[in-house]
């Protein structure tokens, strides 16, 4: 018999302590509670320093979990079997339309530490690294931020993007005190992130006081940082198997893989949790780890994605089982190894790469490609193109990593023959260039116009997509 059928009792905090909010979270979601909120829960100081997150798309995961005092069960996934753990660094749970709650919670002194998991196209910002003005949620909440500056409110549910939430927030704690500094620690896949998001922060303040707020300079500090750690969608067999093997029912528990990695770099002046005791590092230089990270982790899973798609896999494990596949990602790994290794950093490359191996070829982490493929109109030009145009720079091709453009582009013409939307945050822009004269030139040139402006890159994608052979 079952356990649900046994009638086992919902998960709840119990004895589990209930640290005091500290951290203010933008981004609830599966990856920050794999890993930001499971560094914290094992830090050495965890007991010092409780969550409040913010969720980044809807108020379910937030009220689920609510419902469960925060908590929620951890699966390590390994390839033998399954760790289970608790997890209560998470105290207080809210939509990301409370914005009320946001800027009380941030203009608390106690908090000194604001964590994001938005992704990439969370930041609103351009093609040249700044606020986007033509981005019609910004030019919307733009316009309620410079009413509440004449002396009106933001009610909740009138900001709809997080460089407006997160600077009405911090507008708010600055308004009390100008000596109330706190980090903000972007942990998203993006190059620069911390820059990014201080970009995405300083275009609204611009704006809207008319200049940047001494704040900005003064109080925060910018943390970039690089994370890494596998974290599929939960399905409802996760559930079933939480309760069976833990005797308990939970509504939200995590999946990911044994491993993990969280590099950061930036100077906190105000206190945070001791991360480093859960296995955190502290680097002075943070871009030659990123790099490895956005190139061979992040790139080849790009790749699994549109090459396993148009092959017929549904997984990672499964794409990287397909000895193509796996040739077109060791090829890709050689390109990325062969920049890496003129860096001046101690990167460990070939253990690095045994251990992508290792986590790729992970039955058990059922790590879906449609999942991966999103939004690959953004990812494709810091994963990819960046490699492509350095080998380029160096006097090389970089034809392993315009095999995975190609691979893209095959993707989305593909999808739009069928029918299918794509799931991107260019969809309609992606649809206009496949249906223009040049679609493959258009496509290329949505991921790196010096490509497409390069005749030998050009003719070797067109090349790569017209052979399809090495694809599917």
């Amino acid at each position: 018999m079952s356990a649900a059928l046994l009638g086992s009792p919902r998960l709840r905090r119990g004895d589990l302590s209930r640290p005091p909010v500290r951290i203010v979270h933008l981004g609830l979601g599966a990856f920050h509670r794999a890993h930001q909120a499971w560094y914290t829960a094992r830090a050495a100081d965890a007991s010092e320093w409780g969550i409040a997150a913010f969720t980044g798309r809807g108020p379910e995961t937030a009220r689920v979990l609510a419902e469960q005092d925060g908590v929620y069960t951890l699966v390590e996934r390994g390839a033998a079997h399954d760790r289970f753990e608790i997890i209560g660094s998470i105290v207080e749970t809210r939509d990301a339309s409370e914005t009320t709650a946001l800027r009380r919670l941030v203009s608390d002194p106690a908090v000194t530490v604001v964590t994001l998991t938005v992704t990439e196209k969370g930041y609103r910002l351009g093609p040249d690294g700044t606020l986007d003005p033509g981005d019609a949620d910004v030019r919307a909440d733009i316009a309620t931020l410079q009413a509440a500056s004449r002396g009106g409110g933001v009610p909740d549910g009138a900001l709809r993007t997080m460089p407006a939430r997160l600077f009405w927030a911090l507008d708010g704690r600055f308004a009390l005190r100008d000596d109330a500094i706190i980090a903000v620690v972007s942990c998203d896949n993006l190059p620069g992130n911390g820059a990014a998001a201080r970009a995405a922060i300083e275009g609204v303040a611009t704006v809207v006081h008319g200049s940047v707020p001494a704040w900005l300079d003064a109080g925060v500090d910018w943390i970039e940082t690089s994370i890494d750690r596998i974290t599929p969608r939960t399905t409802t067999r996760d559930l079933a198997i939480v309760e069976e093997n833990c005797r308990y029912v939970d509504r939200s528990p995590v999946v990911t893989e044994p491993f993990s990695s969280w590099i950061l770099s930036g100077e906190f002046r105000a206190a945070r949790p001791s991360w480093e005791t859960a296995g955190a590092e502290f680097v002075e230089e943070l871009a030659p780890f990123e790099s490895r990270k956005l190139w061979m982790l992040n790139g080849a899973h790009s790749l699994l994605a549109y090459a396993g798609i148009l092959r017929g896999h549904d997984t990672v494990a499964g794409a990287m089982a397909d000895p193509i596949c796996a040739s077109m990602v060791n090829d890709l790994w050689d390109l990325d190894e062969s920049i890496l290794r003129t860096f001046d950093a101690e990167l460990a490359v070939d253990e690095y790469r045994a251990a992508l191996v290792a986590r790729f070829e992970n039955p058990a982490i059922v790590h879906q490609l449609r999942q991966i493929a999103a939004d690959g109109s953004v990812k494709l030009r810091v994963r990819i193109a960046d490699p492509i145009l350095r080998a380029r720079a160096a006097g090389g091709a970089g034809d392993a990593g315009l095999r995975v453009i190609a691979a893209w582009i095959r993707f989305v013409r593909d999808e739009l023959a069928r029918g299918h939307a794509i799931d991107d945050v260019a969809a309609d822009e992606l649809a206009r260039r496949a249906a223009s004269e040049d679609p493959i030139a258009a496509l290329l040139g949505m991921i790196a116009s010096e490509l497409a402006d390069d005749p030998h890159s050009l003719a070797r994608v067109r090349a790569q997509v017209g052979e399809g052979v090495a694809i599917g």
